[in-house]
């Protein structure tokens, strides 16, 4: 068992001055394998205080010396990549085939930021005036359990290239993670004061890099409730903020679809990270007429799922990431059916022979109505809603009809048809034809799924401020 009982501030595992102690448990068995103690307002104060001071400096650097630091982290991490990948798998309870994504996304956020740097340009002329885009300041960047590592090396990459220092509250249920990814940086030689990390409660640490007048940006991963109220506070000191936050992501399969193709693929699709993502289609939208083939496709696909040990390069859904995950999903499952709702496969309670974790049934409902919570609400776990539609129109309006809007999925055999319908879906990303993901153009939300974008040059912008010099 490991315990973790430091920050990392400005180069150095520094000690800490709170004292309470969150225990780490293995999602798949309830085991505890180690404890974390969690910093308080003056650890962050002084995380802060040690951005502030790197900031004077390290954001008159060149590009060239940003790249070269760039190209040092990703060597480091690239290093320990069976590390990062099987502490992940225990940590947090991810699949191998998601970890093993997850990690490449890791190295992955070092070489596109690279890539864009290289072109980037942070002087333009805009009429007669010349316009300087430079580094916001302090980011304080605030990151949730279903990926950690892969957002802290995506927002570090994108501040280190923009010249910003930055403050991180990683989750505080992802402690044995986060260390090795510390290490790694540590190992890579960043300037003092450039990265620091403190783990601890949103409530306490959040709060203070919310609230302190140093910290210039904030970019937080997570749910639309606490991105709410970071914006809420982040306007006081009138901070940039870049929030990506949930999602209920609709897919649209066309009446012209292999259904034979496109209905597994939606379903495994949904059961992406364990159901455990943001971007997962969980509504699936299919037309009326095919609907009792689409249920005996998805059914039988459903039954082929496998749930179990995450360690298993066969496993498709390991568990949820804690009993409150595990308890949040149950409570949908059984509010789906309280609405009306038809259970195709799953339901209520743990898969056989896997009591003893945080398991969830791979789960499907259909006659689902779009009105339902299980369709409006995000549950963040292997529960997929089929919902039918009458016509194309009809599709596209039940698609838009939700809080969210972040990324959305539009299969069909006529690529421009496809391409037709992704065009009038409100959402920050939309997919066609399959599962893509392209880390140089930007990814973010419409309406509640939040504000501002991340990756390539729109999400290196996010870190920048344009100044104009008239002359």
């Amino acid at each position: 068992m490991k315990r973790i009982d430091n920050a990392y501030i400005n180069g150095k595992f520094t000690e800490l001055q709170g004292v309470e102690v969150f225990d780490l448990i293995n999602p798949s068995n309830h085991e505890k394998i180690g404890e974390v103690v969690l910093g308080n307002e003056t650890d962050t104060k002084k995380a802060i205080a040690a951005a502030k001071e790197a900031f004077k400096t390290f954001s008159k650097t060149k590009v060239e010396e940003r790249i070269t630091i760039l190209e040092n982290l990703k060597k480091a991490v690239e290093k320990r990549g069976d590390e990062l990948i099987e502490t992940m798998i225990m940590e947090y309870g991810g699949t191998r085939q998601f970890c093993t994504v997850a990690f490449q996304n890791m190295v992955g956020s070092f070489e596109h930021m690279i890539e864009t740097l290289r072109s980037f340009e942070f002087e333009r002329k805009a009429g007669n005036t010349l316009v300087q885009m430079i580094p916001v300041g302090v980011v304080g960047i605030i990151t949730p359990w279903n990926s950690s590592n892969s957002f802290i090396c995506n927002k570090l990459a994108t501040a280190v290239a923009a010249g910003c220092t930055v403050v991180v509250k990683p989750s505080e249920m992802s402690a044995l993670q986060t260390q090795l990814i510390i290490e790694c940086f540590h190992e890579a030689g960043l300037p003092e004061g450039v990265f620091n990390v403190v783990n601890g409660l949103g409530s306490v640490v959040g709060n203070e890099i919310v609230n302190h007048p140093d910290i210039a940006k904030i970019s937080f991963t997570g749910s639309t409730h606490t991105g709410k109220m970071i914006a809420k506070g982040a306007v006081d000191s009138m901070k940039r903020v870049t929030l990506e936050l949930g999602g209920k992501s609709p897919n649209i399969i066309l009446d012209d679809a292999d259904f034979n193709q496109a209905i597994p693929q939606a379903v495994f699709g949904a059961y992406m990270n364990s159901g455990q993502a943001c971007i997962a289609p969980t509504r699936l939208l299919v037309p009326q007429s095919k609907l009792e083939e689409v249920n005996r496709i998805a059914r039988e696909t459903a039954l082929q799922v496998v749930v179990g040990n995450p360690a298993s390069e066969n496993t498709n859904v390991g568990p949820m990431v804690s009993e409150k995950q595990y308890e949040r999903v149950q409570s949908y499952i059984k509010l789906g059916l309280e609405e009306g709702a038809d259970l195709l496969v799953g339901g209520s309670g743990k898969p056989e022979g896997l009591e003893s974790g945080n398991f969830v049934k791979a789960t499907i409902f259909t006659n689902v109505r779009n009105d339902m919570r299980i369709a409006q609400e995000e549950i963040f776990g292997p529960v997929l809603s089929i919902i039918s539609y009458e016509n194309e129109e009809e599709a596209i309006s039940i698609a838009n009809d939700t809080p969210y809007g972040l990324a959305a999925y539009v299969t069909s055999s006529d690529e421009s048809r496809a391409f037709r319908v992704a065009s009038q879906i409100e959402a920050g990303r939309v997919c066609v034809n399959g599962f893509k993901h392209d880390p140089l153009a930007p990814f973010g939300g419409f309406k509640q799924s939040g504000i501002g974008r991340e990756f390539g040059a729109f999400g290196l912008e996010e870190y920048l401020e344009p100044k104009s010099i008239l002359v």
